[in-house]
This record gives C-alpha cells, structure tokens and sequence, in this order.
C-alpha cells in the first residue's frame, strides 16, 4: 500500500491511496495516514488506485474522518473501484464518509 499527499485549493488534503487496503495495506500506513490527516479540516481520500477494501481499512477511513469531524471538518472518499464502493455502501460507511465520483465535486461536498 501506497499513500502520497498533495495540498489542493482551499485548504483542501488529498490522500492518495495504491494497493490493498486489507490488514497488512492498513497497517502499512496506519501512522501515515493518521498524520495526513490530523487537524486538516477539507481530506480527501481518492481510492481509485485501492482494488481491495477490508474491514482494517474501513477502520482507517472511519478513523480519519472522526479525527476530521472533532474539528468541525469533512474527510470525503473519491473515486472508488466498483467493488471497493460496493463494501462503502453495504457497510452503510457513505452514510459517514461521502463517496464523490470527481474531483470538480470536492466544492460542493465541501461548501465552496
């Protein structure tokens, strides 16, 4: 698992994330992803680079967008494979996190 960080407009974070979010891909970049995230406000989580999604790194996800929300902040997942979306939603994790197809969303998503 891969995971590089680029600061958008608005303060937006952009999280990219490559390869399997599975338990030894979260573990992998548990501690990164953590300090990605950390008194951001605007993260976004493009997984169209993750093929496999387990429960370890819903648990990462849900993690990062607590630690958003405890500062008034939105973490939002962008672009996900048909398969990883499918285990966003039959987890009922978009009723938390939402799930946006395209960049050009992250201003609505975001009050922009």
């Amino acid at each position: 698992m891969k995971l590089q960080i680029a600061e958008l407009d608005h303060g937006i974070s952009k999280i990219l994330l490559d390869g399997r979010l599975d338990l030894d891909g979260a573990l992998a970049i548990d501690a990164e992803f953590k300090d990605a995230v950390a008194g951001k406000r605007r993260i976004v989580v493009d997984l169209a680079g993750v093929d496999y999604l387990a429960s370890l790194g819903i648990r990462t996800l849900v993690s990062g967008a607590k630690m958003a929300a405890g500062i008034g902040g939105k973490l939002v997942v962008l672009a996900p494979q048909r398969n990883v979306e499918k285990v966003l939603r039959e987890s009922n994790i978009d009723t938390l996190i939402p799930i946006i197809r395209d960049i050009a969303e992250v201003d609505l998503v975001f009050g922009l």
